[in-house]
């Protein structure tokens, strides 16, 4: 008779079941979802990013059969969310929107995540439509007008919040039109808009947010950062236009925790897909001049591989980098 030790019988039998099939994420992704789904947003509510995502989670929740709730966490630039997924369990019942801030906020910060290794990536969604405005008293009818003006006096602009897309743009396109512009930073879209309608500031390098008041003649839209005009306001040039060869909309999408398994993730972009197409959405991104921007997971993925590279380039040109 031959006898086996402890460890050989606890050898043959680690090879016996990694010889076997394993079904456990394959009946997970079947189960899926098996209970309420939450997606954190890095924005407050009802403005361009929570009023759409709320509209496409109802939508996506009728496609895949359980609740989905939005929750916000705002702070750190849009990306308090997404480090909410660091602790989520990655069966993928917890999501998270992806800013693209997210791509740059490890070279200016203490950032706890690394976007390129620790998310798996869902599908890319939509983006924001960029301008700058000021208020219907200032003298300035044209971007030019702003430009000439600021190339010898000191213009101030507001922004949501310091090292975002706003801001990060606006002192590219100064680069490059060699205006002379100081940044007023604030909490929010919101307390952006009401600084250049309270004429606290010369302009507004903001989203949509201003879109009521540009067209109610409180302030004055002088041009878009968007590839093409808007539908709502189409006397408005783009910067390409106005010869700044530049497109800004910041394309942001959903995320999933680190590792989740590809047959969950591939169940949640189908279902947001689908749910991108309705008409409901499509509807509330018009009322912000949004416009669909669909990548699958893949393109989703590259698509950050690029913007982290291409962030890192922008906040070493502007001597913003803090983390070398």
């Amino acid at each position: 008779m031959r006898f086996f030790s402890r460890r050989r019988i606890l050898s043959i039998l680690l090879a016996t079941a990694a010889s076997l099939p394993f079904i456990g994420t394959v009946q997970a992704a079947d189960d899926f979802p098996s209970r309420p789904i939450k997606i954190y947003i890095g924005f407050p509510p009802g403005g361009s990013t929570d009023a759409p995502m709320r509209v496409l989670a109802e939508k996506a929740a009728d496609i895949l059969g359980q609740p989905i709730v939005v929750e916000n966490k705002t702070g750190a630039g849009g990306t308090l969310a997404t480090l909410q997924l660091q602790n989520a369990v990655n069966d993928g019942h917890t999501l998270a929107l992806a800013p693209i801030s997210l791509y740059r906020m490890p070279f200016v910060t203490n950032f706890q995540m690394d976007p390129l290794n620790e998310l798996s990536y869902v599908i890319g969604l939509t983006g924001y439509a960029f301008g700058i405005v000021v208020p219907e008293s200032s003298p300035f009818q044209t971007f030019e007008e702003l430009v000439e003006y600021a190339q010898d006096n000191p213009i101030s602009y507001g922004t949501a919040g310091p090292l975002t897309s706003n801001h990060l743009t606006m002192e590219q396109i100064a680069e490059k039109t060699g205006m002379q512009v100081e940044h007023i930073p604030y909490k929010g879209a919101a307390e952006s808009i009401n600084a250049v309608l309270g004429e606290h500031v010369d302009a507004s390098a903001e989203a949509s947010a201003w879109v009521p008041h540009v067209a109610d003649g409180k302030l004055r839209l002088l041009v878009v950062w968007s590839g093409e005009r808007l539908k709502s306001f189409p006397d408005v040039p783009t910067l390409q236009e106005v010869g700044i060869d530049m497109v800004q909309t910041s394309p942001w999408g959903i995320v999933a925790p680190k590792d989740t398994d590809p047959a969950i993730v591939k169940k949640l972009h189908d279902a947001f897909k689908e749910a991108m197409e309705s008409q409901e959405f499509i509807d509330m991104l018009d009322n912000y001049d949004m416009t669909p921007h669909y990548m699958n997971s893949q393109e989703f993925k590259e698509f950050a591989i690029e913007s982290t590279a291409e962030q890192k380039a922008i906040l070493e040109r502007l001597g913003l980098m803090e983390n070398q």
